[in-house]
């Protein structure tokens, strides 16, 4: 197994002036028994922790798909529960692990909760996620009996530490010396009929909830306020712990650990970070719940009538009996970031796990001068200041790896733009249709935050490959403004683009040997969700790399990233990038100067494509649905014919390219309407293009409304 990602877990002592913590674990492996939870559940219980908390599956890792499948992953995490039982670390702190339970022959997701090496219960998830990215009816079944216990064997590794033969396995709660825990798993809080609130009617006080809820932009809102509300209506305090870190695919979990009281959050953790173990404290007095829920008429009207659950005795406290003196945590105010912040921070920490663990000598990007090649710069970037600002506060584990990375024993990464040098390299590579000004625009910009940059001239390489095709055929292309068909001029622009990617690989195994330096370089690719939705790139052309940092955000959200940048990073060269409108450069200049841009090869703006990739995804809109949505969204602009006109075209290049998905370069996930046929977007990529019936619907409604407003009726709308 490859390393695990960082769990964001969390701890509690609680109770009348009691206290509850949070805090992340990371690279639990089975190779060294879940190496971070130990020490996070020894910061826990020297911060006066009584209850230990790990994120959804923190034993194996939430990201081993189709590893769950194998006897060997339940294997080998009953064998971390060993050693964890085993441990002295775990003694006298009720302990609550992730991992993955077969019980009579049925795969469940599970929370193991144990206490003084007696397992005290094994709670089956009963909601499972199931759309976008999530996929656990695949591997799990859901527990569906309600407030139910039954016995579960326990292999015999288990057996001989903790002395039980079987141990309760269901839907039950656990009741302690001084008051009543109940856990939720992950989507368990987002579904309609969460159990936090039939276990709050029943007395439950205390909510736990493991997850694996990975980072898209502005989702920390919705996770927040429903973390919120789930105590507001009915009292309670409720923790929740997320993993944090990159599973080794395309999602970055983001920590945003919490702990929430009566409606009101009272600590919060961090949401991006390098730091392998988090812990967040809090002090917290029950017998506010318990007035909080004494004046909830209604809720209590509820409760005198609700089903009990199933309780599990606990002879534990978790509170202590001289507490009282102990002054309690007051509610603060979320510090959200904005999306510009999320982007130069997710993707950074991704970015960094995926370095340190493939174990390479850092990354190259084809950088064009242009907003998509420069803002993935700046995630580059804003990793090295992660990354030195971590060993600036003392990450022991984060300056290993970057000593790994540089090959550098004693090396201390202290300035960004310094380590950028080290382990970043970009690479300007331009052909006859190339300006001055993109290649001038991206050497200030490698100056600027550091990178080894590289100039090279590819016109020999394009009119080698085209000589050959002219050899054999006997005729030779030309470009549009010169004569040719539309036909020529694209081959010809996607010789070029193609011929960069096979350059940017050839460089990144080659550069550093060049140098006299050992390793390779990850290539880096820089196509946005937008161009990705429309298929406005080439097959095989230098948007494939080995991964995208920037493959799920839209240009808009981009554009403001690098705003962000310019003004927190001092970046001025992305002043003249961000005015410079976007272009391939593939097309002939005219005088000098660019006369392709994208948006006009495109048909449409990036503004009006972010908007059908969310009518298509999110609202799940097909042509008429969009068109139907669109004729009021923009009737102060558009005609409900140019509307007609504007969504055929969409669909008709959405259908043509979507072939293009299956190749997409794995990007990090922050939009959910990415096209991402591989995980993310399962829809076909062979369509009829001329979506007839579709668009028949269309102009028929189109003519009846041009109809309704005395306009003259066209035979079609195209």
């Amino acid at each position: 197994m490859t390393d695990c990602p960082r769990p964001s877990g969390s701890l509690s002592r609680s109770l009348l002036p009691s206290s509850l913590g949070q805090g992340s674990a990371a690279r639990a492996c089975f190779t060294h028994c879940a190496p971070n939870t130990l020490p996070g559940i020894d910061i826990a219980k020297s911060k006066g922790a009584r209850y230990r908390l790990g994120p959804e599956l923190e034993i194996c890792g939430y990201g081993c798909s189709d590893h769950y499948y194998e006897s060997d992953t339940l294997l080998h995490s009953f064998q971390v529960l060993e050693k964890l039982l085993q441990s002295p670390a775990t003694q006298d702190i009720i302990c609550d692990v992730g991992m993955p339970v077969l019980h009579r022959n049925v795969r469940y997701n599970c929370r193991v909760i144990f206490l003084n090496k007696k397992i005290l219960l094994i709670r089956p998830k009963i909601s499972l996620a199931n759309a976008g990215n999530y996929r656990e009816l695949r591997w799990f079944t859901p527990w569906s009996k309600a407030r139910h216990v039954e016995e579960y064997f326990l292999p015999r590794i288990i057996q001989e530490v903790t002395g039980q033969e079987t141990v309760p396995f269901g839907d039950a709660v656990l009741a302690t010396k001084d008051t009543c825990l109940g856990a939720e798993i992950c989507e368990e809080l987002w579904a309609p009929n969460s159990p936090h609130i039939e276990m709050g009617l029943d007395g439950v006080e205390i909510f736990t909830n493991s997850s694996g809820s990975h980072h898209v932009l502005r989702k920390a809102h919705a996770r927040v306020d429903l973390v919120n509300s789930a105590t507001a209506k009915n009292g309670g305090i409720y923790i929740l712990a997320n993993q944090k870190g990159c599973d080794g695919d395309r999602l970055y979990y983001d920590g945003c650990a919490m702990i929430s009281m009566n409606g009101e959050t009272i600590a919060q953790g961090s949401q991006f970070s390098l730091d392998d173990v988090e812990v967040l404290v809090a002090t917290l007095d029950l017998e506010d719940v318990r007035s909080y829920r004494a004046e909830i008429s209604s809720r209590n009207l509820a409760a005198s009538k609700v089903s009990p659950y199933p309780r599990v005795k606990v002879d534990f406290a978790l509170s202590c009996p001289d507490d009282v003196a102990v002054p309690t945590c007051m509610p603060i105010q979320w510090r959200h970031h904005s999306p510009e912040e999320e982007i130069s921070l997710g993707p950074a920490c991704w970015l960094w796990d995926y370095l340190r663990r493939s174990k390479q000598a850092g990354f190259l990007l084809p950088l064009s001068g242009g907003i998509d090649s420069s803002a993935t710069a700046c995630i580059v970037y804003s990793m090295c200041h992660q990354v030195c600002l971590a060993v600036k506060n003392g990450n022991a584990d984060v300056l290993a790896d970057a000593r790994m990375i540089v090959n550098d024993e004693t090396y201390i990464p202290k300035d960004p733009r310094e380590f950028c040098k080290r382990i970043f390299t970009t690479c300007y590579m331009a052909s006859e249709n190339s300006s001055q000004d993109t290649c001038n625009r991206a050497k200030l910009l490698a100056e600027q935050i550091g990178s080894y940059h590289i100039n090279l001239n590819m016109d020999a390489a394009v009119k080698a490959v085209v000589g050959i095709f002219s050899v054999v055929t006997g005729r030779t292309p030309q470009f549009s403004v010169c004569g040719g068909s539309s036909r020529e001029s694209l081959a010809l622009q996607n010789v070029q683009a193609r011929i960069r990617m096979v350059l940017a690989y050839l460089f990144a195994q080659l550069t550093l040997w060049a140098r006299g330096m050992p390793g390779g370089l990850l290539v880096l690719g820089s196509a946005n969700v937008d161009e990705s939705l429309r298929g406005y790139m080439t097959k095989y052309d230098c948007s494939s790399a080995d991964i995208n940092p920037i493959g799920g955000m839209s240009k808009t959200d981009l554009k403001n990233f690098i705003q962000y940048c310019l003004e927190n990073f001092q970046l001025t060269a992305l002043r003249s990038i961000m005015s410079a409108p976007p272009t391939a450069e593939l097309e002939p200049l005219v005088d000098g100067q660019v006369a392709q841009t994208d948006e006009a090869d495109m048909g449409m703006t990036y503004a009006e494509l972010s908007i059908y990739g969310k009518l298509r995804k999110i609202a799940k809109a097909g042509p008429y649905s969009m068109f139907c949505k669109l004729i009021n969204m923009w009737k102060e602009i558009c005609t409900p014919r140019e509307v007609a006109s504007k969504v055929k075209h969409f669909f008709r290049m959405y259908s043509v390219n979507r072939h293009k998905m299956t190749t997409l370069t794995p990007s990090y996930h922050a939009e959910n309407y990415s096209p991402d046929d591989n995980r993310f977007d399962l829809r076909p990529f062979l369509y009829n293009t001329s979506w007839s019936w579709q668009f028949r619907c269309i102009d028929k409604q189109v003519s009846k409304l041009e109809k309704n407003k005395g306009i003259s009726v066209a035979e079609d709308v195209d």
